[in-house]
């Protein structure tokens, strides 16, 4: 008898493919109260590893420099959130004004509306009343769901720094625990995707912090300069809702129009905000993302939008900013293995060159 290759079919290689793809994606989403805290820890951990080894480096012991390591970080995060907090309540004080001139503008364009399209303001009031009762009536049963997420992101907050602990401390417990997974001929390449995961992750988080930094700071300037209220609290959000590719800047741009539109007595001034945001968009895509926030991995922009909204639908708001660090240390993997190889190709942005000169010239000569 003679040995056969046995090889399945496409379709039953197919199948089997998108039933695997189907149970791990349900298992991510299942388990995603767990999964979720210990990406965010692993990512920050990674981050955090070189000022551990600073201190190490300096005598200081190990578990000492992991802790002294956690306190200035929460520390760090901790001032930026009394100031998140101070200039939000700037902000609630002055809400009274606010809703008292959104009516204003409110009740303007509800006259303008029914001059223009020829309909009664007691229709358009009516259909607004329905909308906002339909409104509450469905928010009213996510209120529960609210109050349960609030809940276990504080769980979430308080468990990380717990997890960031155990990560580093048991780093070498971790990479020796991946020697031992793959055969000794394949632990220079497994060392060097380690080591190439943690170059990208460090390089892109420390570069989204300096980013952040820099818009924060372009926003705020711009804003003060237009004489927008509360102009420190929607650049620091702005810069915050940068983070999310592609989507967070138009909802970044939205809310200071909206205060310019109720807060400043011409509406002009939002679309001085428009181009204000246009341009400090501009010198972020041509300057800051590149010099930056430059990484080994590059993703292109198709799979960058199909990686936010797939995260975002499988794990929410977090699985959006997971999204692109996910995916950048996929490519990585892919990069360093033959048969994956076309994949981490289809997820990167090196594009093919197509001379369609020499093509048109060898059609010319077949006809």
């Amino acid at each position: 008898m003679k040995d056969r290759n046995f090889t399945l079919p496409f379709y039953a290689r197919a199948s089997v493919f998108f039933v695997g793809l189907y149970v791990v994606v349900s298992i991510l989403y299942i388990t995603q109260g767990i999964v979720i805290p210990l990406i965010f820890a692993l990512v920050i951990s990674i981050v955090l590893h070189p000022v551990v080894n600073f201190f190490v480096k300096i005598k200081v012991n190990r578990i000492v420099a992991i802790v002294i390591t956690l306190i200035l970080t929460l520390a760090v995060i901790g001032s930026f959130g009394m100031l998140l907090v101070s200039q939000a309540s700037l902000f609630s004080e002055s809400w009274p004004k606010f809703v008292v001139k959104f009516t204003e503008i409110f009740n303007e364009s509800v006259t303008w509306a029914s001059g223009y399209f020829d309909i009664s303001p007691q229709k358009i009031e009516a259909w607004v009343s329905k909308t906002k009762g339909e409104m509450f009536n469905t928010s009213g049963s996510s209120i529960k769901q609210t109050i349960t997420s609030v809940g276990s992101g504080v769980v979430t907050l308080f468990i990380i720094p717990v997890y960031i602990f155990m990560f580093l401390y048991y780093k070498p417990l971790l990479l020796e625990f991946f020697h031992k997974l793959f055969s000794e001929e394949n632990h220079s390449a497994v060392g060097e995707v380690i080591n190439q995961v943690k170059t990208v992750i460090q390089r892109y988080l420390i570069g989204l912090v300096l980013e952040v930094i820099i818009i924060a700071t372009l926003n705020s300037v711009g804003l003060l300069i237009l004489g927008i209220d509360y102009a420190i609290l929607l650049g620091i959000i702005g810069a915050l809702l940068n983070l999310i590719p592609y989507i967070g800047g138009i909802v970044a741009v939205a809310l200071p129009m909206m205060i310019a539109i109720v807060t400043t007595s011409s509406p002009i001034n939002a679309l001085y905000v428009l181009a204000i945001y246009y341009f400090i968009q501009l010198v972020d895509n041509n300057y800051i993302v590149p010099k930056i926030v430059a990484s080994k991995v590059k993703i292109n922009a198709l799979v960058s939008i199909i990686a936010i909204f797939a995260f975002g639908v499988l794990w929410g708001i977090p699985g959006m900013f997971l999204s692109i660090p996910l995916v950048a240390i996929l490519k990585v993997i892919f990069d360093h293995f033959e048969s994956l190889k076309p994949w981490g190709f289809l997820l990167g942005d090196t594009m093919p060159v197509i001379d369609l000169f020499k093509l048109k010239l060898k059609t010319k000569r077949k006809s």
